[in-house]
């Protein structure tokens, strides 16, 4: 089946149904809080299926879904830098550390915002090279090699507690490679704050802090654009299904990532994503997967 492309945007999930989209849904709210890439496996699970992509404004607009899981599982976290950010502007209290981490969730979304923007074009584009599947496979390759080297090299010490403003900008600089199909935002973040000695489960806790506004600018930039193009009703409520599911399978994929990660590593993603990209590039060169 041919991509459906709406004045440019690509939105093949609207031809895709209610069915399949819910289908997708708890797949996107698995892998998008997963190291893993949530759109390597948007484009698989559909190629293998024989569906069509369901298109990067799918992807991007279930930010919303990731976003609702991360607010919602760590809700006291975020609850302590929101109003304990308020309470500290009223008291001029400026080196309070709910307001400092405030102000470091800020500066780590700054580069990925620029490059999101820089590359909006490219991204979302019918038919994107940078979503092809050669792309996707080299791309969790890289990643499975990076997060590799830091279970290996890390020392898994630190806490949140002891974050400053420098690891908050590296990580938020890493964020900047979830733009590249196949790295995956909790990838480049976990991999990145695990490289600067956290330990495993405050790493993934504070890649999820950091990356909340860029979650949440991701989702509503995409719904904008899909406002702007005139979805039409139909296609508005295949995406809420879409959001609904994914939502509560991203909070079990929280829920997981944080278990593993406390009780065991990221050694299982580190194999599951070298061995995603192999089998991925195999089925390229063999013609198994267009």
């Amino acid at each position: 089946m041919a991509d459906i492309c709406t004045q440019g945007l690509d939105t093949g999930f609207v031809g895709l149904g209610y069915a399949k989209v819910a289908f997708l849904g708890v797949v996107q709210g698995i892998t998008e809080l997963l190291p893993i890439s949530s759109t390597a496996h948007m484009r698989i699970v559909p190629a293998v299926l024989g569906w069509q992509d369901p298109g990067s404004a799918f992807s991007a607009a279930m930010q919303l879904a990731a976003l609702a899981a991360v607010v919602s599982y760590f809700w006291s976290d975020v609850r302590d830098i929101l109003f304990g950010s308020l309470d500290a502007l009223t008291r001029r209290d400026f080196a309070d550390r709910h307001f400092r981490l405030a102000q470091w969730i800020v500066l780590a979304t700054i580069p990925i915002v620029i490059a999101g923007v820089a590359l909006s074009g490219a991204l979302n584009a019918c038919n994107s090279a940078l979503r092809s599947l050669s792309v996707i496979g080299w791309a969790c390759i890289g990643m499975a090699i990076l997060l590799a080297l830091a279970e290996m090299l890390a020392r898994h010490r630190r806490t949140v507690g002891e974050a400053s403003m420098a690891d908050a900008l590296l990580v938020g600089l890493a964020q900047v490679g979830a733009l590249i199909p196949g790295v995956s935002r909790s990838g480049s973040t976990l991999t990145a704050a695990l490289g600067l000695g956290f330990k495993r489960a405050e790493a993934a806790r504070f890649s999820f802090l950091l990356g909340l506004p860029a979650i949440a600018l991701a989702g509503l930039k995409e719904l904008w654009e899909l406002h702007k193009v005139h979805l039409d009703a139909h296609g508005w409520s295949v995406l809420a299904v879409g959001l609904v599911l994914a939502s509560i399978s991203a909070f079990f994929a929280i829920w997981g990532l944080m278990s593993i990660l406390e009780r065991f590593s990221a050694w299982p993603f580190v194999i599951y994503r070298g061995v995603l990209g192999v089998v991925l590039l195999v089925a390229v060169a063999l013609g198994w997967l267009a």
